[in-house]
């Protein structure tokens, strides 16, 4: 939504200004100008990723044009989630998790909490992480290292696709350069024409250049910054995993391997400690 609402500020300032000025929207349709440009930028785009690198893009752009699922309700429902296995964990011994740990679509303690079931990175990363402590073969020292190896990898793929879609955005003032030059080649080639007629070719040519710069960053810059802001959410979720597993291995209660994990979460998303405690004790009274 706030994505659709800056488009609207943005191109109705611009356009909205034009008009005041006196200025025709008609003048401003330059079909081959665009071409030119989202052609070239889209053809670079594209010669310069993997394909794996481009199917990327493709997979992360929803997450940019849609609301942020790391909500606080989301953030609530996995630290219900860690309450509920360090509880068991505690009261069981880690065996007591592992037919969980092993089916977890399967698994009525995990059924229900829909919104981790339904996240594949997420529901992995915790049952990965639960299963090498149910083996009991790595120690706390080793499994930090672990996980802070794979959130580091997690949040560079997450990059790759930003990275790429930010060349492009960076790319097409570029382009609309190139776009302007062909028009005034266009327009020297015309020069014993009217001066009407040059006046308008000699516009068509600006448009290029107008048309790079206001797709590259009024358009295509602000999708490559959500998708920056989606990776950072993904990973602090797995920070908040991370802390509060590492918090249970070093034989912390339950709610204080949870509070672990409050901590490290953002300010704007962050339960309070007594939002925290009284979910926890409406969850278990369910």
């Amino acid at each position: 939504m706030f994505l659709i609402i800056g488009y609207v500020i943005a191109l109705g300032a611009i356009f909205g200004g034009f008009m005041a000025e006196g200025g025709k929207l008609a003048a401003l349709i330059q079909p081959f100008e665009a071409l030119m440009i989202v052609g070239g930028a889209f053809g670079a785009f594209f010669a310069s990723t993997f394909p794996r690198s481009f199917k990327a893009v493709l997979k992360m752009l929803p997450m940019a044009l849609k609301g942020s699922k790391y909500t606080r309700a989301a953030y609530m429902e996995l630290l219900s989630l860690l309450n509920e296995i360090f509880g068991r964990i505690r009261q069981g011994g880690l065996m007591s998790i592992e037919a969980d740990v092993d089916d977890p679509q399967n698994s009525e303690l995990f059924k229900k909490y829909p919104s981790i079931l339904a996240d594949h990175h997420v529901l992995e990363f915790l049952t990965d992480y639960l299963r090498l402590m149910v083996g009991g073969t790595l120690g706390a020292f080793e499994m930090e290292n672990l996980m802070d190896v794979e959130i580091d990898t997690h949040h560079r793929e997450l990059e790759v696709p930003i990275h790429a879609l930010t060349r492009a955005a960076d790319g097409m003032p570029a382009f609309g350069i190139v776009a302007a030059v062909m028009g005034v080649v266009n327009v020297m080639s015309s020069v014993d024409k009217p001066p009407a007629v040059l006046g308008e070719l000699i516009a068509a040519a600006l448009v290029g250049t107008f048309l790079g710069i206001l797709l590259g960053y009024a358009v295509v810059s602000p999708i490559a910054a959500r998708m920056e802001d989606r990776a950072a959410e993904s990973s602090k979720m797995l920070e908040t995993i991370k802390v509060s597993l590492l918090a249970t291995m070093n034989a912390y209660p339950p709610q204080v391997a949870v509070e672990f994990g409050r901590k490290v979460l953002y300010s704007t998303e962050r339960p309070s400690f007594q939002e925290l405690d009284a979910h926890l004790r409406e969850m278990k009274s369910k």
